[in-house]
């Protein structure tokens, strides 16, 4: 079954988007098996495939036709412009956590002296990618990073090896790891899903994310609860704390921050997709 490129891409288009899934799922595996880039993938369309590889798509496509993630097929998510490997036990990073990086990088620069030794701790690091990516943006910055998965810290400390990060790793309970010291930058993406949301989630999430990395409680705030309660123990005098939230959790999540530190600026920030997705607070 001698198949050319464009007529694998075109089978596999068609199959997923029957299916429900992302179409362009078919150019990432077939990347991926080839070790191509899209600039190469475009050029060859005209090639034929070998066999071996042609039925190593298939049943790839397959494979994500069935709900598995394509980063768990793959073994990798790029964020940041760096791959980072991703399995069943963490979240796979996403796009808009990437927003999140930036937000904090521009109030870094602007908020602090760039001459002094900063302290950021990213809680619930999971794959590694805010505390891999904070330490590769900002060299002057000691970093550490904590999760209570040890399963999750073993992939966030070989992503940190990759990729040439220094990060401390710590395991343990939220704010836990880190209540003896102070900080001046803190940093998560909790689990911000409500529990009775469970059902309306892509069975690609429900099925192969770790619940634990998903589900915030009731109302999907029970963390950032926590994190207004014991925060103003640990952070400094100066210091930016900012989260990731679900879509429309912003006013919330807010005013729990304004009632934990009253004379700070807590701003809410809108992704690219128009919805609130980051709560940021400046202390001073």
């Amino acid at each position: 079954m001698h198949k050319k490129v464009y007529e694998a891409l075109n089978w596999a288009s068609s199959f997923l988007k029957e299916h429900g899934r992302d179409e362009n799922a078919g150019e990432l595996l077939l990347m991926w098996i080839l070790g191509w880039n899209r600039a190469r993938l475009l050029s060859e369309l005209r090639m034929v495939l070998p066999e071996s590889k042609y039925n190593h798509f298939l049943q790839a496509v397959k494979e994500h036709i069935s709900g598995r993630p394509i980063q768990h097929i793959i073994g990798y998510e790029e964020f940041f412009g760096r791959k980072f490997s991703v399995n069943e036990h963490v979240l796979i990073p996403r796009p808009e956590t990437e927003e999140l990086i930036v937000a904090v990088l521009e109030r870094v620069d602007s908020y602090f002296d760039p001459s002094s030794k900063l302290k950021c701790a990213d809680i619930g690091t999971g794959s590694g990618a805010i505390a891999v990516t904070m330490k590769l943006e900002r060299q002057h910055l000691a970093v550490s990073a904590s999760d209570i998965s040890e399963a999750a810290l073993k992939i966030a400390q070989k992503n940190a090896e990759t990729l040439g990060a220094e990060i401390d790793f710590r395991h343990g309970d939220l704010l836990e790891p880190f209540s003896n010291e102070k900080w001046d930058i803190v940093i998560s993406n909790p689990p911000y899903i409500p529990i009775g949301e469970e059902d309306i989630l892509s069975e690609v999430v429900r099925e192969h994310e770790p619940h634990n990395a998903l589900f915030g409680g009731e109302d999907g705030l029970d963390f950032y609860r926590r994190f207004a309660n014991d925060l103003p123990k640990i952070v400094n005098e100066k210091a930016l704390v900012a989260f990731e939230i679900g879509a429309s959790q912003g006013e919330e999540v807010a005013a729990l921050m304004k009632k934990a530190f009253p004379n700070s600026k807590t701003e809410i920030i809108f992704d690219i997709n128009g919805k609130d997705r980051i709560v940021l607070t400046q202390i001073n």
